[in-house]
């Protein structure tokens, strides 16, 4: 027996409930326009005056993500179920990297799953193929596949999944446990031939708080580490590979709700550590936040302070100290390093002081204004892989910066809620290059700016 009328009419994209089996409909798409200029504090006229990179640019980039899923139950209580979802993306002009009028079609979504109870409050979801997963807070595994260049939608990065997964969880109360295999789905230009696997143990209170660890080996990578040079002079080096067998474990947590003088303040702590003895690394990385909401005041404001911070490699030292961020959720809402010094710097030999105020209008509106105070933990020593590296005016091959500072970020978003299916949202942003920004270019290097408005619907 099909769906009745009535149940189509309140979720037009559920098309059979009935007789144990639910089959539904997916689609979200979206349309982002971004303007940019003097991208990278225009460094590649400095550092790359042959390029003919243009600093300044203008694109509009899109996607198209349709999926399928199913639900059936078994006999025995247990619930199989799976999805199916592609993604067409495309970018219309050049993007901050130099990349354009390029797109891609590609499978997103492909698993099959099941869940079910054990008896005695033990419940289990085993799940095989392509899907998204994201643990802890989103530290070291998130974003499971690339977007951008040759794929287009740069900013939006609407592909998420992993490209091959295998995930077991065992939930008893408030415990979950995951185990998990993954494969990213990288760009093919850049495949890297990574493989990880590793648990997660996590303890959600029912008011609000939670307490977890991670574990992550890299089975497999063919993906080079780069290290600085001895004394920080000359060119990093660079080993092939190196990303294989390294380790990582993190602690995370957030705060339950507190009473008295506390009531209103939550705060969060993340932890991690690194090491891989094959080629000599030991790394960590961390993060704190404390939020406060005035909630008897207008609009109901929450202010937000918060320090992260990345090793960086150590040039005096012949061990490797930089932290390796894997896949982390790089939005600035999670764990991006600034707004636009986020394009720039990857979570590593980074450390950042941030300041985030969030009102809401109304129920439909939030506005967000973001500060980040953006700097090296090491100097002469990469910050993304070999950033910065040149010849200075002694004619020394140098790499990373001479002095901490690299730049101040503000970032004002404003997301509009239209209906249940329809998203706006727009930014404007703006980056003040810090002294170690000017350094590089010997002299005082442009302030970035740019800005943004997208519409996304999803069904």
């Amino acid at each position: 027996m099909a769906l009745p009328s009535a149940a189509q009419d309140r979720d037009p994209m559920l098309f059979y409930d009935a007789d144990g089996v639910k089959l539904r409909g997916h689609l979200q798409f979206g349309l982002n326009a971004v303007s940019e200029s003097n991208l990278f504090w225009d460094l590649a006229a400095t550092t790359a005056p042959g390029s003919g990179f243009d600093a300044d640019t203008d694109w509009l980039e899109g996607y198209v993500k349709p999926g399928l899923s199913f639900e059936y139950t078994l006999d025995a209580g247990a619930v199989l179920y799976g999805k199916l979802s592609a993604v067409s993306s495309y970018t219309w002009g050049t993007d901050a990297f130099d990349t354009g009028n390029t797109g891609a079609n590609t499978l997103e979504e492909a698993y099959l799953a099941i869940r079910g109870d054990l008896g005695g409050g033990v419940s289990y979801d085993l799940s095989l193929g392509p899907r998204e997963l994201s643990l802890g807070t989103g530290m070291l595994i998130a974003n499971g596949a690339t977007s951008g260049f040759e794929r287009g939608a740069l900013k939006f990065g609407p592909r998420k999944a992993w490209e091959r997964a295998l995930i077991a969880r065992l939930t008893y109360s408030n415990l979950t446990g995951t185990a998990f295999f993954l494969d990213p789905n990288e760009l093919p230009s850049t495949d890297g031939g990574n493989e990880l696997a590793g648990i997660d143990l996590r303890f959600d209170d029912p008011l609000g708080g939670y307490l977890g660890a991670t574990y992550v080996n890299v089975l497999n990578s063919n993906s080079p580490y780069p290290q600085a040079a001895p004394g920080g002079v000359g060119a990093p080096s660079v080993t092939p590979g190196a990303r294989e067998g390294t380790n990582t474990i993190s602690l995370y947590g957030k705060t339950n709700p507190f009473e008295g003088n506390l009531r209103n303040w939550v705060f969060t702590g993340d932890l991690a550590y690194q090491w891989n003895d094959d080629i000599d690394l030991s790394a960590w990385a961390g993060r704190v936040t404390a939020a406060y909401t005035f909630t008897q005041a207008k609009w109901t404001p929450t202010l937000t302070l918060g320090y992260q911070s990345f090793s960086g490699d150590d040039p005096g030292t012949t061990g490797l100290e930089r932290f390796d961020p894997l896949y982390y959720q790089g939005s600035p809402s999670a764990w991006a390093t600034g707004s636009k010094s986020a394009s720039t710097f990857i979570n590593s030999n980074v450390n950042a002081l941030t300041l985030a105020l969030r009102v809401q209008p109304t129920p439909r509106d939030t506005i967000t204004l973001r500060y980040a105070h953006i700097r090296a933990n090491e100097l002469n020593s990469p910050i993304q892989f070999g950033q910065a590296t040149r010849v200075d005016i002694n004619g020394n091959v140098v790499s990373g910066v001479t002095d901490a500072h690299l730049a101040d970020d503000l970032f004002l978003e404003y997301s509009r809620i239209i209906n249940r299916n329809t998203f706006l949202t727009a930014g404007v942003s703006v980056s003040v290059p810090g002294t170690g920004i000017d350094n590089v270019v010997g002299g005082s290097a442009p302030i970035w700016t740019g800005g943004f408005i997208n519409v996304v619907f999803n069904f």
